[in-house]
Formats: C-alpha cells, structure tokens, sequence
C-alpha cells in the first residue's frame, strides 16, 4: 500500500519512519525543503507537492502545524478528482472542529477523515501512540489495517470529524494544565531550597501524574527545553478549546489561565521551546524574600 505523508514536523517524520518499518511504501512533502532527508534515506520518496506526494497513494496523511496550514494544503489537493476510489485525505493535525468539518467539506469526493495522534513523536514509532478518528465510517473501516498498524490502540468518535478534534483538544488541555501546575511544583520546590533529587524521586513516583508530565520534569528543573512539544503550540491547543466552549456558552476559566501561562512563555521569548518552559514564566515572577541573598534558584 501507498501512503503519502505531507509535513515533516517531528510527529510527520515520525508517522513516516512507522509507515516504512511497517513495510508500506512512502511518499513525503514538506513546504521547506530538507526536512525529509531522515525519511528519504530510509526508502521514503520525497515529493514536489502535495498533489505529487498523492498521486497513486491510497491515503494521504497531513500532519501540520495549524489551521491555516491544513486548509492551505487542503486547496492543493483538491485538484485529485472526484473519483470514490481516490485517496483519502486524513488530518492527524491538532485544529478546531469547525476546521475538520471544513477540510471534510474541501475533500475530493468528502473522501476525509479526521485522525489526531495522541502521544509523542517517540511513542508513535514504537507503536505505542493512539490515535482518535471521526469521519465516515466506511471509510475509517477501510484504513482499519493501517490503523492497527501504526497505534497500539485508536478510538472511532463518530461520523462528524470535528468530533475526533475536539476529543484531541481535550486531551491537550489535560497535558497542558498538568504540565503548567508541575512547573509551579517545581518553582516552588526551588524557591523553598528542597532537594531537587529527592523532587525527582518522589515527581517520578506518584501514580496521579501521567507519564508525559513526568517525563518533563528533568527539563523543568535542568532548564534546556529541548523537546518537541512547543509552548507556541500548547497555547494554540488551549485556545481551541476555549473558543470551542466559548461558542456552546460555556467559560473554562482555568482553561484560559492555562492558555495565558503558555502565551506568556512564548512572550518571554520560549516561543519554539517545549512546553516545559513554562516554568519559566513562574521563575522570572520570583522576587527575592527580604533578607535573602544570592542568585537564581538552585537546580539539582
């Protein structure tokens, strides 16, 4: 089977590198150049274009930044024709529900599903990543193979594929909100003197806190942000949300707390940082107590 994968961020290399293990055949695009090359070399055919990249594939799979991004490339697409035996088109990118309905309704033929990932980069090539699909039906059956191939579990949310986006948006705000109050535990911690090796200890210990927040506790605390999750796109994520809620009438009022802590990292200048960073904007408000001298907060 012929895949085409379009936008090579971490998550689109990594959905690539599992398509190729797995044994499919792959092609690429990616708007900046060069970016493919990791892919390439392991037996991925790097494409022009997008309409390139899905001629002959019986998916194709987008995974890009944002909004704007996915119906950008969308337009690209549409000149695939209308047959019903087409690829179809499936957006495992992180957007607003009213944007999957409305790549649903830019699709060749509605031939459209919407698939965000849940899980990180690493997760998704040791099969070990979930993904949640909302679209028609038949048609989520007919990539069922390749579903079980590339996630270790996937759930079907529904015929409307704005249904899979908000589920995903869901899930985001859960991270973001546990990775923003870690990052206040750990400000804290520092500012009260704690051993942080002992922080560690106990941070990694505690069932309550779901793996993806622990796993960023060490660069919370050495302070480097090197991950691949940034603070750019934390805030985008919870901002979808809170527009989501918005139009049903509902206010999330930590939602919006959530989503300023993240729009303030970028402010700050941690932008394309991890979402870690964070606990930056929680360090520079510290003001030393009366009496108190010395430098930054010590880290372990």
């Amino acid at each position: 089977m012929r895949i085409a994968v379009l936008g090579m961020g971490h998550m689109g290399r990594a959905v690539a590198a599992r398509l190729l293990a797995q044994g499919y055949e792959v092609a690429v695009w990616n708007r900046t150049p060069g970016r493919a090359a990791e892919v390439a070399g392991a037996g991925a055919v790097e494409a022009s274009s997008p309409a390139e990249a899905a001629r002959g594939a019986e998916a194709v799979l987008m995974s890009l930044t944002d909004d704007h991004a996915v119906l950008d490339v969308m337009e690209r697409l549409t000149g695939l024709g209308s047959d019903a035996d087409g690829p179809i088109v499936v957006d495992m990118s992180t957007v607003s529900p009213e944007t999957s309905r409305r790549l649903q309704r830019m699709a060749p033929a509605r031939r459209f599903l919407s698939a965000p990932i849940i899980g990180a980069p690493q997760t998704v090539f040791a099969n070990k990543a979930s993904s949640l699909v909302g679209g028609d039906r038949r048609l989520a059956d007919r990539l069922e193979p390749t579903w079980s191939r590339v996630f270790s579990n996937h759930w079907y949310c529904g015929e409307d594929p704005g249904s899979a986006s908000a589920f995903k948006l869901l899930n985001n705000f859960l991270l973001m909100s546990g990775v923003a109050a870690v990052a206040e535990v750990v400000a804290a911690a520092e500012a009260a003197a704690l051993d942080m090796k002992l922080l560690r200890e106990v941070l990694n210990q505690w069932p309550t806190i779901p793996l993806a927040i622990v796993n960023r506790v060490d660069d919370m605390i050495a302070g480097d942000h090197k991950g691949w999750f940034s603070t750019r796109l934390g805030a985008k994520d919870v901002r979808l949300l809170n527009e989501v809620a918005e139009s049903t009438g509902l206010s999330l009022p930590i939602a919006r707390l959530v989503e300023r802590r993240y729009q303030e990292a970028g402010e700050r200048g941690w932008s394309e940082a991890d979402i870690a960073a964070v606990v930056e904007v929680i360090r520079a408000e510290r003001r030393p107590e009366k009496g108190v001298t010395g430098g930054a907060p010590g880290r372990a």
